[in-house]
């Protein structure tokens, strides 16, 4: 039923992961950014694209929230408060983490090398540190991001956990460790994490 087409090792992993969770069929293709086969369907050629039937989605966002709504699941209903708050959470975590990471991900080895500095780490770490104390403030003692039930916003929290661990921006004890650890012992994260170290 669908192609996920990126490597697991970035931001594919959180496509990966929700089919997992979905427990759907799909073929998956470890194209890299820039390959060939990111090409042909995505102008950017960024990592991932989902190819379903003959149409492509490209942003793991729009893939992740596109998936919930077709099955029915990991979703609030659209039009409804709580689906406002989940987006709310969603667009929190890609604006305040995933876009801090991929910043510094920039100035390490993506952007040309006469670009690249690293005088612009230390305000990183600072916008990183203080959305971390946002958001164990908006998690409060709830089980998930948006109370007792996964949700899409989970998935990209929890990616961009690994993320700040592995690009040593860190990732605070305490509540926050705990929701992350919560998130990583999802038998459907297992799963997609295996998957990712195959490839």
């Amino acid at each position: 039923m669908y192609t996920l087409i990126g490597n697991p090792k970035n931001r594919a992993f959180r496509v990966l992961w929700m089919l997992e969770e979905l427990g759907v069929d799909y073929d998956l293709i470890p194209a890299s950014p820039r390959s060939e086969e990111l090409a042909a369907v995505n102008p950017s050629a960024k990592s991932p694209v989902l190819k379903v039937g003959d149409d492509h989605i490209i942003d793991s966002a729009a893939i992740l929230q596109y998936l919930a709504d077709k099955h029915g699941r990991f979703t609030a209903a659209a039009g409804t408060i709580e689906r406002a708050h989940q987006d709310s959470m969603l667009f929190f975590a890609l604006d305040e983490l995933d876009a801090t990471l991929w910043q510094a991900a920039k100035h390490k080895f993506i952007l040309p090398e006469e670009l690249r500095t690293d005088a612009v780490r230390p305000a990183l770490e600072h916008d990183f540190h203080n959305a971390m104390r946002v958001l164990e403030t908006r998690l409060g003692d709830r089980t998930y991001a948006t109370g007792d039930e996964f949700t899409v916003p989970d998935i990209v929290i929890g990616h961009c956990s690994g993320w700040a661990i592995n690009a040593r921006f860190g990732w605070p004890d305490g509540p926050l460790k705990a929701y992350s650890k919560r998130l990583r012992e999802r038998p459907a994260y297992m799963r997609a994490h295996e998957i990712r170290l195959a490839n």
